[in-house]
């Protein structure tokens, strides 16, 4: 009964602090601007099962690809042996539905462990490669201190969490063995799960039935606080994506890239201006609702979608190993744009609950975070969104931090400061009229 009872007080307790932490999350999101992603279902759910689901754009780099599909796998069976291990924590019983499911239940238990094994082997290859091979994209500047910590512990856990199962299993085995199984005693044989059976007696096989017992809920305890630790470790992690990649792919813009969007404000100037038929001394119509800034300078003047991204990122590299101004030398790291902004969302969202909503700290998104070199030295190539796994848009927040610097502080680099005035001037980038245009087809 004390273990029931502490049981129940850890589902209740893990449970209750996570939704608490999620709850924060959201709330963060929530302070974004508005947008619509609610168009074109059937095309939303299908890119979300190929996406984050079916892991489709990981396999544009086949070696990483399959030992990521091993964790990911792995993550998602065995969650039918957790519901399990809730069941039996909740009732006191062990091994609840062995008798109901009889061979299938051997198979599945066999098959968990199966991928635990692959699960094993791809999270020590990771922390190789983060650590000894030192791939490049896991050691840059932006990933110093807590983001490659983060890494680290997550995966040590991952191997940690293993380790409990295969105690769990390999002492329930050789207790089998011994007909002292907790499932049923007095009857002895291989339980015959698939691993176990030759981990269990080679480890335990020697030792008496009480030691098992102690073994058997080291175990079984170890998993499943592992389990809520994890939990509650993702909110305050990168590897929150494995909850929030599902629905960031669904939300996702499935206009063509490299379409930008337009200020509904600023369109319809541009429209009533190319309107031979509208009356240049017409009232404006006043401004619905809030009066929107001029692209973004914090966290709240970018989308929900922009924020939701920042969250799911995974903070894998892939885009800025592949952004061409980066690979240049320049400041840009797409990866850097979203962990910064997610870190500013985390500091407005705190000083909202600290002070209310009202709060100024003094602080921006744009300089204090992420500064006027990084953005320019965008090339607007949209690469960084076509790497992201989980379909995450650095390019629209750079895009709309641009446009607050030239629309509402008239500051952008010479070159473009020259090309807007021709523009404005001749209608065109070039330095010469729109009369001469075609003069070219007169030279010899």
């Amino acid at each position: 009964m004390i273990a029931i009872i502490l049981f129940a007080l850890l589902l209740i307790a893990g449970g209750g602090y996570f939704a608490m932490n999620v709850n924060k999350i959201r709330q963060n999101i929530l302070l974004g601007r508005e947008i619509d992603r609610t168009d074109n279902k059937k095309e939303r759910w299908k890119t979300m099962l190929l996406v984050a689901f079916g892991q489709k754009k990981m396999f544009q780099r086949p070696i990483p690809a399959i030992l990521h599909f091993c964790l990911y796998a792995a993550f998602v069976i065995t969650q039918i042996e957790l519901i399990e291990i809730i069941v039996d924590g909740l009732s006191g019983e062990h091994r609840i539905f062995r008798d109901s499911l009889g061979g299938f239940y051997t198979f599945m238990v066999s098959f968990i462990e199966v991928l635990s094994v692959l699960a094993f082997v791809a999270t020590f290859i990771f922390l190789l490669r983060r650590n000894v091979l030192k791939i490049p994209r896991f050691n840059m500047k932006e990933m110093a201190g807590w983001a490659k910590m983060d890494g680290n512990i997550i995966l040590f856990a991952e191997l940690l969490l293993v380790c409990f199962i295969f105690m769990m299993n390999g002492a329930d085995e050789a207790l089998y063995n011994q007909g002292a199984s907790h499932y049923n005693t007095g009857e002895s044989g291989s339980f015959g799960l698939t691993i176990s059976q030759f981990i269990g007696p080679a480890l335990f096989g020697g030792m008496d039935p009480h030691t098992l017992h102690i073994i058997e809920r080291i175990g079984w305890w170890g998993h499943i606080i592992m389990v809520f630790g994890f939990l509650n470790y993702l909110p305050f992690s990168k590897h929150f994506h494995i909850l929030l990649a599902f629905p960031n792919t669904y939300y996702s813009n499935l206009e063509k890239k490299g379409k930008f969007t337009n200020m509904e404000a600023v369109k319809k100037e541009v429209e009533l201006m190319m309107d031979p038929t509208a009356d240049p001394f017409a009232a404006p119509a006043p401004e619905e609702g809030e009066v929107q800034r001029f692209g973004a300078k914090d966290v709240t003047d970018l989308t929900w979608k922009n924020l939701l991204d920042s969250y799911t990122c995974t903070e894998c590299g892939r885009c800025t190993s592949s952004c061409p101004a980066n690979q240049t030398g320049k400041l840009l790291s797409p990866r850097k744009i979203m962990m910064d902004t997610r870190d500013r969302l985390e500091e407005v969202g705190n000083n909202i609950r600290k002070h209310g909503k009202d709060h100024d700290d003094g602080k921006s998104l744009l300089r204090d975070y992420i500064s006027e070199e990084e953005l320019w030295a965008c090339t607007s190539c949209n690469a960084c969104v076509q790497e992201c796994p989980v379909n995450i848009d650095p390019l629209s927040i750079i895009v709309d931090l641009r446009r607050y610097l030239v629309m509402e502080e008239s500051k952008a680099p010479s070159e473009l400061t020259t090309m807007f005035t021709n523009i404005e001037n001749n209608g065109a980038p070039w330095q010469f009229s729109q009369a001469d245009r075609l003069n070219w087809k007169d030279e010899q």
